[in-house]
């Protein structure tokens, strides 16, 4: 192979990920051309409607497996955070690299923390995870959908249309916009979306070659970690629609994984954790998962 070619979102945070690749690779492989294709989705596209109401995540990633299929792309680069569970037939994920900062960012000009702001003071955010969770903690807010890009989701906030925002460290990291983050909201106080701030490569399914060459990329730590929370994520089945969150953590040989599905119309939250052995980090996320089941899960997620 001569020329790599890299299928990439145009947003600014999609193409720092697909650029952080091609720098990565153009160091492990000088001999090799790496390019950019740069595709538009219908994720980009549809701005005013929430993404549980128009399909979810995988609105981002279909055009650039569609170009992968053509042959217009060899590999996708994506945020985890937005690769459904389930792969479609002809894909797999090829690597997953070192994981940023995973906890949610609370962005304000005028106050320090989510317990600063004023009864009903306005937030915006596009997530129902983040939605039901920030709710829990402060029922009294005014909770309004918000979409775009995250210079976008800032200049709104900077504009006064909003009294605080939530987005992802790991964007506003990644982007140089960390002087932004007012509070790092932990795990404790608000669960991150599965996968959140790890990026992935996507490749057609056994494709050797590319695999040897994205290989050097993988974190093996990184990967562990996300496995874990996506293997929660495929055995509850779980899109756009409903509020799940999914964070776990790594000390030793040990894995240990919160779980979390919640209804934003009733509040209701159901959570658990369990840790268990690195080398079974798949088993451990599918036991979160049957653990929400028998807390009422399915119910919760029939009906969103």
């Amino acid at each position: 192979m001569k020329t790599l070619k890299i299928a990439t979102r145009k947003s600014p945070l999609a193409l720092w990920q697909a650029q952080h690749v091609q720098s990565r690779l153009a160091q492990l492989h000088p001999d090799l051309t790496i390019e950019l294709v740069k595709m538009t989705t219908k994720g980009d596209q549809i701005l005013n409607s929430p993404l549980s109401k128009i399909g979810g995540k995988g609105l981002f990633i279909k055009e650039l497996e569609m170009g992968m299929k053509q042959g217009v792309a060899d590999i996708a680069v994506h945020s985890m955070k937005d690769v459904p569970y389930a792969m479609p037939a002809g894909f797999e994920l090829g690597a997953i690299l070192a994981r940023e900062n995973p906890f949610d960012a609370f962005v304000s000009n005028q106050y320090e923390t989510i317990d600063a702001l004023p009864q009903g003071a306005k937030v915006g955010t596009c997530s129902m995870r983040r939605i039901v969770q920030l709710s829990a903690k402060r029922p009294d807010l005014k909770i309004v959908d918000l979409r775009g890009n995250v210079n976008t989701r800032l200049k709104k906030l900077d504009d006064g249309e909003f009294d605080a925002i939530i987005l992802a460290c790991a964007g506003l990291i990644r982007l140089k916009f960390a002087n932004r983050i007012t509070q790092e909201i932990l795990p404790i106080e608000s669960l991150p979306a599965v996968g959140q701030g790890a990026v992935g490569i996507e490749i057609r399914q056994d494709d050797t070659e590319i695999l040897e060459i994205i290989k050097p990329l993988i974190d093996q730590q990184s990967t562990d970690r996300v496995t874990c929370e996506r293997a929660m994520n495929a055995r509850l089945e779980g899109g756009c629609s409903v509020p799940i969150a999914g964070y776990s953590t790594i000390a030793g040989n040990k894995i240990t994984l919160t779980g979390l599905v919640g209804k934003v119309s009733t509040g209701v939250i159901l959570k658990y954790q369990l840790t268990g052995a690195v080398s079974e980090g798949q088993l451990v996320g599918e036991a979160v998962a049957d653990k929400l089941i028998e807390m009422g899960a399915k119910e919760i997620l029939k009906e969103g």
